[in-house]
């Protein structure tokens, strides 16, 4: 699914796409409500996080512009403000969601997965690594042809393992994605978790999947 994010503050916008990515999203980043009306009408995105104080042309704005161009796409609202009033605006102008910052990840990719889902069909998907494979629609995995009984939770966690894989996935970004809040340095709740699943997947199985990066998180690949 390819998702439009629309910031003119380059950390926020940053921190948004990496979220997205992480969860398997095609994300192209803009900075100005000009060139995002522009690249909206030009090309077909999924869904489109876009913030209300932008530089120029507002939010609020580029939402007008493409309704009264009868563009569909659904939009994410973000504001700094989360009084009633402006929450109506954005609605009115057309938006299809609202989120006030400061905002968790975990809600703003649920939501966006949401709005893509109202856009149009989402196709399952199959993740691979060697000869596991995590099937989302009927939420099976298995490895080597035998199957892996997972928990919801450990589903989740091997999902955006997967989807990530290849790259380091910190304990923070896991809170956010899998568990749905924020970081707590004094837990010890995703080791624990990592552990379950590195039974499951690696125990009786070559090459190792799931490996430990000291200090930092974990990341799936192939050998160590």
């Amino acid at each position: 699914m390819r998702v439009l994010v629309v910031d003119d503050d380059r950390k926020t916008a940053f921190f948004i796409a990496k979220a997205l990515k992480a969860e398997g999203f095609a994300v192209e980043v803009l900075h100005s409500g000009d060139d995002a009306l522009a690249e909206i009408v030009r090309t077909h995105f999924d869904a489109v996080v876009l913030d209300i104080m932008l530089t120029g042309r507002d939010g609020l704005s580029v939402v007008r512009q493409l309704r009264t161009r009868e563009n569909a796409t659904p939009v994410l609202l973000l504001s700094a403000r989360g009084e009633v009033g402006e929450r109506v605006e954005g609605l009115n102008a057309g938006a299809d969601d609202y989120l006030a910052k400061p905002f968790a990840l975990a809600e703003l990719i649920a939501r966006v997965r949401s709005l893509a889902r109202r856009g149009g069909d989402v196709k399952p998907v199959t993740l691979r690594l060697a000869d596991l494979v995590l099937d989302t629609a009927t939420r099976t995995a298995e490895r080597g042809g035998r199957r892996i009984e997972l928990t919801t939770r450990e589903f989740r966690l091997l999902e955006f393992l997967l989807r990530s894989r290849g790259r380091v996935c910190t304990r923070m970004m896991i809170f956010e994605q899998v568990w749905d809040y924020h970081f707590d340095p004094e837990s010890n709740v995703i080791d624990v978790y990592v552990k379950k699943l590195r039974q499951k997947i690696d125990a009786d199985s070559e090459p190792k999947l799931l490996h430990s990066v000291r200090g930092v998180g974990y990341t799936m690949k192939e050998g160590a």
